[in-house]
């Protein structure tokens, strides 16, 4: 069972702390109100409600027009775009709506801005890290760090300034989980395969692929910018290499996380309990004498029977074979008993099982 606790906490700010927090927030509505302009107005007539949309017209103009790090300024974009989809359904619904305007002194931190200790919290800022102690009532019988701990996990934080003081509201997650309970055990429990390549950066078992030509054709730009620079040779091209290459990484970093996101999705859509992906740890010493003559390019053809499918959607139906047959024989009542595909499942024999509509 899950259990969440926003716990508001005051904070003790260190001396000079109060302007870099200050400026942060400032930088942080820029980016929330350039981006809820951009996403209201949209590029083709109609209101942008997609983050990664979103994120890949404005990531990088905003990382030059603010100090922020990458987190803040994605965080600062994706309010905007939770605020225009809010909008939207008011506007489908029937009622007068505008466009968002975030004027509050706020900004909101994640796990990775934001490092929650059990007397004090590190804030990231435009000035670097900031470590800030809690500020308790001694009369309080529910204390806020009764949240942090090892029992609650946090999730969010909203950073506010209110009459001269500094708060945090921030969000945990508290999960107790019974293993031992008789309906864990009986629980279906089923494999997303996942496997992971250069043409496409992930194909699922059920059948849904995510290209990777974007995420090509960024890293062939961001190659080309770098080499234009190095044969400028001067100082001031060394330091935009350097911008170039945290660009980039940020630019990857939240595409990736995109992906990561939509592969969680498609999990939970398809009732999928595990998701697994290939091991390639000592891949070339595991398998000495692989054979490749069953895949050419993306497509695969068994010598043996003449079975034909995508390469990588076949690879990622036998990673969760694999992952099956590795824990069939687990006593924990945990393990996985099919594959799920795009329709029907696999067994641990390998064996293809239609859908109940199909089998009815």
């Amino acid at each position: 069972m899950e259990y969440r606790r926003t716990a508001v906490i005051k904070l003790d700010t260190p001396e000079g702390a109060d302007a870099s927090l200050r400026e942060t927030v400032e930088q942080f509505k820029h980016c929330a109100n350039t981006a809820s302009e951009w996403c209201w107005h949209g590029d083709d007539g109609y209101h942008v409600t997609s983050k990664a949309k979103a994120e890949r017209a404005l990531y990088d103009r905003l990382r030059d027009e603010t100090d922020l790090t990458a987190n803040l300024v994605q965080k600062g974009i994706r309010r905007a775009v939770e605020a225009i989809k809010s909008g939207v359904e008011r506007l489908k619904c029937g009622e007068n709506t505008s466009q968002p305007h975030f004027s509050a002194d706020s900004a909101v931190y994640d796990k990775r801005s934001a490092t929650f200790h059990r007397d004090h919290v590190s804030l990231s800022t435009v000035d670097g890290r900031v470590e800030c102690d809690y500020i308790l009532p001694d009369d309080s019988e529910t204390p806020p760090t009764k949240y942090v701990s090892e029992d609650f996990e946090f999730r969010m934080a909203h950073l506010q300034y209110r009459n001269g003081d500094w708060y945090l509201h921030a969000s945990m997650r508290n999960v107790e989980a019974d293993e031992e309970s008789p309906e864990s055990e009986s629980k279906h429990r089923t494999v997303l395969g996942v496997d992971l390549g250069v043409n496409n950066l992930a194909v699922a078992s059920t059948g849904r692929f995510w290209s990777a030509d974007e995420f090509n054709h960024w890293r062939r730009e961001y190659e080309k910018r770098r080499a234009s620079l190095q044969q400028c040779g001067s100082r001031h091209a060394h330091e935009n290499i350097e911008s170039v290459g945290r660009k980039e990484y940020g630019r990857f970093e939240i595409h990736l996380h995109t992906v990561a996101n939509e592969l969680i999705e498609e999990a939970v859509e398809n009732d999928c309990s595990h998701i697994v992906f290939e091991d390639l740890t000592h891949i070339r010493e595991k398998i000495p004498e692989a054979n490749d003559d069953n895949r050419s390019g993306e497509s695969f053809e068994c010598q043996q029977c003449g079975y034909e499918n995508h390469a990588d959607y076949n690879a990622s139906k036998n990673i969760g074979l694999q992952y099956l047959r590795r824990r069939q024989n687990a006593g924990d009542g945990g393990a996985p008993v099919d594959v799920r595909l795009n329709r029907g499942t696999l067994n641990v024999s390998g064996e293809y099982v239609p859908p109940a509509s199909v089998e009815a």
